[in-house]
C-alpha cells in the first residue's frame, strides 16, 4: 500500500526539496519503490535527477486539472524503483485554470493517486513554500508530513504557521494526516545557534523530531547543481550519509 509523505514548511530555503529528493533516492537505494510528486512550481525535483523540465508536456499540472490521467505523467529517474511526477511554471497558474471546473479544489491531488496503477512503498510529495492550494491538496492526500527545520533564526515561528495549517486540514479535510517528524537541516555543529534551535526543537517535540541531523555539507549542492542526488554524487559524503540514515529512520518508524 501506499504510504504518502509530504515534505511540508512555508517557509523558503529549509531544504524542503534536497530532502525530497535525497530521501526518495535513499529509500529507493534500500530496496523500496517510490514515488516523488513535484508540487512546487519551481519544479527544481525533476531538475535534482537532471530532468529539463522546460522540455515537457507531461507533468503535475495536468494530472490536476483532468487533462490527462496520472500514469501518464510518471517519468523514470537514473535509480531503480524511483519514479517522478515533475512539475513547471504551468502550475503556478492552477489557480486561474480551475476556476469553473468541476473540481474540488482541496482534492485534486488525492482523487488522481487513486488512479495510480502501480502501487509504490513511498511516494514523496515536494511541497511549494507557501501555505496555498498547491500545499493543501499535499497535507488532504498525505498520510504523513515531514518538517525540515533550518537551525538558524526564526525557525520556530516557521514550524508554529505550518503547525496551524496542518491543524486546520486535520479538522476539515484528512483527519488521519499525522506529523511524521521534525527535521533538523543546515545544521553547523560549529555554531552556537544550530545547538540552541536543535535543543530547542527537541525539547519541545520531543519523540516528534528524528535522531537524524542534516548537517551543512558542500555535497548536498553540489550535487543538485549537477543534477543528481547526494548519495550518487558522492556517496561516502557527510550529507549522503545523513540522508541514507534518514530513509532507515522513516522505514523503521513506519514499520513499527
Amino acid at each position: 500500500m501506499n504510504k504518502v509523505i509530504a515534505i511540508a514548511n512555508q517557509k523558503g530555503g529549509v531544504a524542503k526539496t534536497t530532502t525530497a529528493i535525497n530521501l526518495s533516492a535513499s529509500l529507493a537505494r534500500l530496496g523500496r519503490s517510490v514515488l516523488l510528486i513535484d508540487m512546487d512550481p519551481q519544479g527544481n525535483a525533476a531538475r535534482g535527477f537532471g530532468i529539463d523540465i522546460a522540455l515537457l508536456k507531461n507533468t503535475i499540472h495536468q494530472v490536476l486539472v483532468g487533462d490527462i490521467n496520472i500514469n501518464r505523467a510518471l517519468h523514470k529517474t537514473m535509480i531503480n524503483n524511483l519514479e517522478i511526477i515533475p512539475a513547471n511554471l504551468k502550475l503556478s497558474s492552477i489557480d486561474v485554470e480551475i476556476v469553473g471546473k468541476e473540481i474540488n479544489p482541496f482534492f485534486m491531488l488525492k482523487n488522481a493517486l487513486t488512479n495510480l496503477k502501480k502501487d509504490y512503498d513511498y511516494i514523496i510529495i515536494d511541497c511549494p513554500p507557501s501555505l496555498g492550494l498547491l500545499n493543501l491538496n499535499a497535507l488532504v492526500a498525505a498520510d504523513r508530513v515531514i518538517i525540515p527545520v533550518q537551525c538558524e533564526y526564526f525557525a520556530m515561528e516557521a514550524v508554529a504557521a505550518i503547525l496551524g495549517s496542518i491543524s486546520n486540514v486535520q479538522r476539515d479535510y484528512n483527519n488521519n494526516l499525522e506529523i511524521g517528524g521534525f527535521l533538523l537541516t543546515m545544521y553547523d555543529a560549529k555554531t552556537r545557534l544550530s545547538e540552541e534551535v536543535a535543543n530547542e526543537i527537541r525539547s519541545v517535540f520531543k519523540e516528534k523530531t528524528f535522531f537524524t541531523v542534516i548537517p551543512r555539507n558542500v555535497s548536498i549542492p553540489e550535487s543538485s547543481a549537477r543534477g543528481m542526488p547526494t548519495i550518487l554524487y558522492r556517496p561516502t559524503s557527510a550529507g549522503a550519509l545523513a540522508y541514507t540514515n534518514l530513509a532507515r529512520e522513516v522505514i523503521d518508524n513506519e514499520e513499527r
